[in-house]
């Protein structure tokens, strides 16, 4: 086996630090021109004020920090070269009262015009959230949520119609804020490890992975390497139990209810091996900084790699069907297109881009142990509509299942020795990064110790940051009666946005 000092553990990170905001606006405005991509934006006042906004590039992920210009707490806004940056420079906004100079949409995200922390969607003084209006001859507003008839959670959509046409489609989220920055500040480690499983449930593992990434940097702690292979087997199972569900849900949407049966009864069977043998259905409390929580033995594994031999087969056969029936094909193509063009532009990451077109996967374009070795094809396709969402779905899911046949089969192969190692002690003001492709995209996790090894701040970055604008792009043009189905076919985080 390779020496550990020489397995890729983490992506390339480089934190840069810009002098003031015309140093940093010249360097958004160079890193847009290079190609450059945004990937998160966010402010700590920790040991003083300072907005750290985070890229990627071909070399890895970029993460600028920039000082307050002077003491009216005042920063540049990133939208005139990254229009997804206003969302998150809203939220720092409303969380700390800053002020970004350029940011032309003054509406409140995620608080009321009093600093209050928003849970009906109001602004200053009980007035209505102000929706972008369509005026003109038979258009009319259908406001749909932020109570939705179901168990999901909660958001608001507002509809500018003509008969059954939508003209635009605009969201307003927020109901779910946790406070995660303030429930993580000056909290051990291992308490901020346990939380970070449940930001988002469904993507237990990714925050997991992305948040241990961030400590192991912080603390120069190398995790040994059955760990990184055991916490890709995690990941990849993630990640095929929640595109098992999707393409269940996608079918019921579209009226063919044999889909979600057969593809909830594997996500079922999935789930409850997840119990079996890691010891929760949904993976939490399974990885941590400095490894992962459960090892199995060998006949774990040797169980594992029997289930994926029927998986697949069971999913070539659904494939197939969902192929080859015409009332889902009719019901997907051309369906909530998301231009190539604009995913290209936005620099889109997760299925939503790679179905428009973007080769975005971590696992290929940066890829840690064993990633580098047990190579992960991109999935793609260029149309951008609902059957592109599908058929990436599908493709992930082959390429899911290939890897785990590939790693399962190598054992005794599999990397021995432990799967855990003691983090070392970090020196004053550490902080570090982790990035994980997750299965609706990119994960981000920031995090900042104090002397004593405690989490003086940190930051999560869930994907759906940059694809619900994007959502909002593909609706316009289809019928009111086809927004379900445009909606499952995203599946965006309301619980990893509304941090």
């Amino acid at each position: 086996m390779t020496d550990t000092e020489d397995v890729p553990d983490r992506p390339p990170v480089r934190l840069v630090s810009s002098g003031s905001g015309g140093d940093y606006l010249s360097f958004a405005d160079s890193l847009k021109t290079r190609g450059g991509r945004f990937v998160s934006l966010w402010g700590t006042t920790s040991p003083q004020r300072f907005v750290y906004a985070a890229f990627a590039d071909p070399d890895g992920l970029l993460v600028l920090r920039t000082p307050d210009s002077n003491a009216s707490r005042t920063f540049p806004s990133l939208t005139p070269f990254f229009p997804l940056a206003s969302r998150p420079e809203r939220t720092v906004r409303d969380v700390y009262r800053w002020t970004f100079e350029g940011l032309t949409d003054n509406r409140p995200w995620i608080t009321q015009g009093d600093g209050r922390f928003a849970g009906d969607g109001s602004s200053s003084g009980g007035q209505d959230y102000p929706f972008v209006r369509v005026e003109g001859e038979g258009v009319h507003e259908i406001p749909v949520g932020p109570v939705h008839a179901g168990i999901i959670e909660p958001g608001h959509f507002r509809f500018q119609v003509v008969g059954e046409k939508v003209l635009r489609m605009e969201e307003r989220l927020g109901y779910t804020h946790k406070g995660i920055r303030n429930l993580v500040n000056h909290r051990p480690v291992e308490d901020v490890s346990r939380l970070s499983s449940r930001i988002s449930g469904d993507s237990a593992v990714a925050f997991q992975w992305a948040w241990s990434q961030a400590v192991e940097s912080a603390t120069e702690t190398r995790p040994p390497e059955r760990a990184l292979w055991l916490r890709a087997i995690l990941l990849e199972r993630e990640r095929i139990a929640n595109h098992l569900g999707d393409l269940g849900a996608l079918g019921n949407d579209a009226g063919f209810a044999f889909g979600l049966v057969q593809f909830g009864r594997l996500k079922e069977d999935l789930l409850r091996r997840n119990g079996q043998i890691f010891g929760h259905r949904y993976l939490m409390d399974t990885v941590r900084p400095g490894g992962v929580r459960i090892d199995p033995g060998d006949d774990a594994l040797a169980l594992l790699r029997k289930d994926v031999s029927l998986l697949q087969e069971e999913v070539r056969a659904l494939k197939t069907i969902y192929d080859e029936h015409g009332g889902l094909q009719d019901r997907f193509a051309g369906t909530g297109v998301l231009d190539p063009l604009l995913a290209a532009d936005w620099g889109l990451p997760g299925v939503a881009g790679r179905a428009s077109g973007q080769m975005l996967d971590l696992r290929h374009n940066h890829p840690v142990r064993p990633y580098d070795t047990e190579r992960v094809p991109v999935a793609l396709a260029k149309r951008g509509d609902v059957s592109a969402r599908v058929q990436v779905r599908f493709q992930e899911l082959h390429h899911s299942l290939a890897f785990l046949e590939s790693v399962l089969s190598t054992f005794p192969g599999l990397p021995g020795g432990p799967a855990e190692t003691t983090l070392a002690c970090p020196e004053g003001g550490s902080e570090g990064f982790g990035w994980i492709e997750g299965f609706r995209g990119e994960v981000l996790a920031w995090v900042r110790l104090d002397r004593d090894g405690c989490v003086e701040d940190a930051h999560f970055h869930d994907p759906s940051w940059l694809l619900w604008p994007a959502l909002e792009r593909a609706v316009p043009g289809n019928l009111v009666a086809d927004f379900p189905l445009i909606n499952k076919s995203f599946n965006l985080s309301y619980s990893g946005h509304d941090l």
